[in-house]
């Protein structure tokens, strides 16, 4: 039943556009609806990080950039191709065509809700049932935190000069630049700057990868994470043990950046562009969710249940506000669940359990689920180990491929997964059948023989890394 409102009381209130505006469907026509939302990017677009400055656009990207580094391989395979050029203004035309449309259209549609009320101004929590959004306080009987993430901010001198403004970027500016630099500086090792170092290489820039610990991908499997290094380092710079230190314009345009390693030698480079992704932190600073008496953890997550409910009963949340994982899947599972528990109270259902995958779309792209090797043997958990080279079986010999692989990591008492990587072409497609295996609890030799395998598929990879790991079991009784 609505309850009586007035125009600045809410049956719920939504902070966060992203996954948080699925909620919202027909369910909810009794209910009155304040969607708060800022807005992500320069021109603070609707929609969330995903669409418009996050997995979609830069996935968009690395379509075109996988194929502009397709010469390399093809020589291999005595096949002459080369590229012409690109065309960086038709590239982002394709991708923020179509996302600013969906975002545009996304907001009319909402702001046409009768029972939702669009706010696109910065909010924070005053107290527990009251929101200061812009000018406007409003109040309501429960709130649900999707507010997202943002890029971590690096300290460094001249980080912030104003005037050096149009040459240094993060994840929410570099996709858009008016021409593509000639030289690109990437400071960071994670996901983001794997991606962006593929997409620009690919496209043309001469590009320098500078990451301040001794690998890239430090939180995926030690193998795998060292594979996927190597590659990189084979299609651009990479530096390693470094740490900017100061930005600033060099004599002949463009910046002059420092660097320092741990034994404090500097390191000099000149770019046209710095593109800093050094990970990302939680929102909930931003909303002062501890004035709401919203619990945060040590890295400043709000902390929640299995039901994605805070520390407050009326306040949820939901994706990168309060989930380590930092992933759009994870999001849109746990905006299901508080759909769900909004809706029926008296039935509440708990977030989906692990394993929960990544992919990362680099050259070659990774997939990677559950436990890592690191983990089981510093857990002291007992487990079995395949390691399965795409070049054993007759797909990998078509790709002459001699550096992917599948890595397994099993219970030899349940033969169930405890972990699995794929680093290769066509990863997140291969490695979602490992998913599917951990997520329903199939065997390694059920998932082997349980089915026929299309010869001479390239999952036949996949096939017998599980075969492998079924007669490991068998040894290790």
């Amino acid at each position: 039943m609505a309850h009586a409102h007035t125009e600045d009381h809410f049956d719920i209130c939504i902070i966060g556009s992203g996954s948080g505006n699925s909620i919202v469907d027909e369910r909810f026509d009794d209910r009155s609806i304040a969607l708060v939302d800022r807005g992500v990017g320069e021109d603070l677009w609707f929609g969330g990080t995903c669409l418009n400055v996050g997995c979609i656009p830069t996935k968009m990207m690395v379509v075109p950039a996988t194929m502009a580094a397709a010469p390399e391989h093809a020589r291999r395979l005595g096949v002459d191709l080369h590229l012409d050029g690109v065309d960086l203004g038709a590239l982002q035309q394709r991708v923020f065509g179509r996302t600013d449309g969906i975002s545009r259209a996304g907001l009319a549609w909402r702001e046409s809700n009768r029972n939702v009320t669009v706010l696109r101004e910065a909010a924070a929590f005053v107290d527990e049932h009251t929101l200061q959004v812009g000018h406007r306080t409003i109040t309501a009987d429960q709130f649900v935190i999707a507010a997202g993430s943002r890029p971590r901010a690096l300290a460094a001198a001249g980080l912030d000069d104003p005037d050096l403004a149009g040459m240094i970027h993060t994840s929410e500016t570099i996709l858009r630049v008016r021409q593509l630099p000639d030289r690109l500086v990437v400071v960071g090792g994670g996901v983001e700057a794997i991606e962006f170092g593929h997409i620009f290489a690919s496209l043309g820039s001469r590009v320098t990868l500078v990451n301040r610990s001794d690998r890239l991908l430090r939180r995926i499997d030690g193998e795998i994470a060292a594979r996927a290094t190597q590659l990189a380092a084979e299609h651009f710079a990479v530096r390693l043990n470094q740490r900017l230190s100061s930005v600033e314009p060099a004599e002949r345009g463009g910046l002059l950046l420092r660097f320092v390693d741990p034994s404090d030698t500097e390191y000099r480079y000149n770019t046209d562009a710095l593109l800093v992704v050094t990970g990302r932190v939680p929102n909930g600073d931003q909303l002062a969710v501890d004035r709401a008496g919203v619990d945060v953890d040590e890295a400043g997550f709000v902390v929640v249940d299995e039901h994605q409910r805070t520390s407050r009963e009326h306040i949820w949340a939901l994706g990168d506000v309060c989930d380590h994982h930092l992933l759009k899947h994870v999001a849109n599972a746990q905006a299901r669940v508080v759909q769900h528990n909004l809706l029926h109270p008296d039935e509440p259902i708990a977030r989906p359990a692990e394993p929960v995958p990544q992919a990362i779309f680099g050259q070659p792209p990774v997939l990677t689920v559950g436990a890592t090797e690191e983990a089981l043997r510093e857990a002291g958990t007992e487990y079995v180990k395949v390691v399965q080279p795409y070049d054993t079986v007759a797909y990998g010999w078509a790709l002459d491929d001699r550096t992917s692989f599948v890595k397994l990591l099993v219970d030899p008492a349940t033969r169930l997964l405890l972990g699995a990587g794929v680093i290769g072409p066509e990863a997140p497609e291969l490695g979602q059948l490992l998913v599917a295996a951990m997520s329903f609890g199939i065997d390694v030799g059920t998932m082997a023989r349980g089915q026929y395998w299309a010869h001479p598929e390239l999952a036949e990879v996949v096939e017998n890394a599980l075969l492998a790991a079924a007669a490991e079991c068998e040894g290790a009784r």
